[in-house]
């Protein structure tokens, strides 16, 4: 495959360089396991080597509790147990990074910068409108920044000790269901090359590595913002897949010259179907809470197949 192996950020850390020439390496050839957990306990992360003797290659932590804009007083008790359980999970994610060989992978449901109840990364939970950041001068997007020098400075730590992080923000705008999704493609691709600015060229975090999880024409944010395509692929009902269908939309959608992953997942990829099929996902990150700890998505049988195979790379 003839993927880019520079990251976008011309001014990427060298071990930002070296983590995507890895990438690019293992796909086709292999995959990476991966695995979201968002608590400090990391039961996921643990259930794993309690069955397999191995740990996920890829691990991903969650940002939302460091939203600044947290509606304490409207949230019922489910969102209050989530923004608790993820409460420091950065520290979690640090010192895994020293301690391990683990490739760590951030997302961020955010809580809407403005406004809010409950879940506020919900659409259905706040009335703040996307578009509208686009405005110079708009409170909401004065809002917007703040929230991202917030979040920058909570990243400052991974750029200040060289650790190279997959940043995935904004994912999942082929819906309307977040509210950065809510306004179109075309509204979430302008807030992500707002964000890449930010974040490059005034912030100069040259640690990330830039992943988009959406698999739309008209939300693509264009290959000179992109280092790694992606898609949060949730079946309606279990199949043993390599997601060959996935994978082939998603380039037709976005690029070819971009090395490919399966960002988040339901139903852990077969091992079997991958190592015949070669489709070059270089990495999958299986969901947190039920899609590990139960066995309604994932047996655990799955999980130690996934694991033992010789075509899976695990830690």
């Amino acid at each position: 495959m003839n993927y880019d192996t520079l990251p976008v950020n011309k001014n990427a850390s060298a071990r930002a360089k070296k983590l995507l020439e890895y990438l690019v390496s293992v796909a086709g050839n292999a995959i990476l396991t991966g695995q979201h957990t968002q608590t400090i306990p990391m039961e996921e992360y643990q259930l794993i080597h309690e069955l397999t003797g191995k740990y996920p290659k890829v691990v991903g932590f969650e940002m939302l509790s460091y939203s600044p804009n947290i509606n304490y007083e409207d949230a019922d008790e489910e969102c209050l147990t989530e923004v608790y359980e993820n409460r420091n999970t950065l520290e979690k994610a640090l010192e895994l990074s020293q301690n391990t060989d683990s490739i760590l992978t951030f997302c961020f449901h955010w809580f809407s910068p403005i406004g809010g109840r409950d879940k506020a990364f919900y659409t259905k939970n706040t009335e703040f409108d996307a578009s509208k950041v686009l405005v110079e001068g708009s409170p909401e997007r004065e809002a917007f920044y703040s929230d991202m020098k917030h979040i920058a400075d909570q990243l400052e730590i991974f750029k200040e000790k060289d650790i190279p992080i997959l940043w995935r923000p904004f994912h999942e705008v082929e819906g309307t269901w977040f509210w950065w999704g809510a306004k179109g493609g075309e509204v979430a691709k302008e807030l992500y090359h707002l964000m890449f600015n930010y974040f490059v060229k005034e912030r100069q975090l040259n640690n990330l590595l830039w992943v988009w999880s959406a698999p739309t024409k008209e939300s693509y944010p264009g290959d000179d913002y992109v280092d790694v395509i992606g898609w949060d692929i949730y079946l309606p009902e279990k199949e043993y897949t390599d997601y060959k269908d996935r994978y082939e939309e998603l380039i037709k959608n976005t690029t070819s010259r971009k090395v490919p992953a399966i960002t988040e997942v339901g139903y852990i990829p077969d091992m079997n179907k991958l190592a015949e099929s070669h489709i070059p996902w270089a990495y999958y990150m299986t969901w947190s809470k039920e899609f590990c700890l139960e066995e309604k998505f994932n047996t655990y049988e799955d999980v130690r197949n996934a694991y033992k195979h010789e075509y899976s790379i695990s830690l």
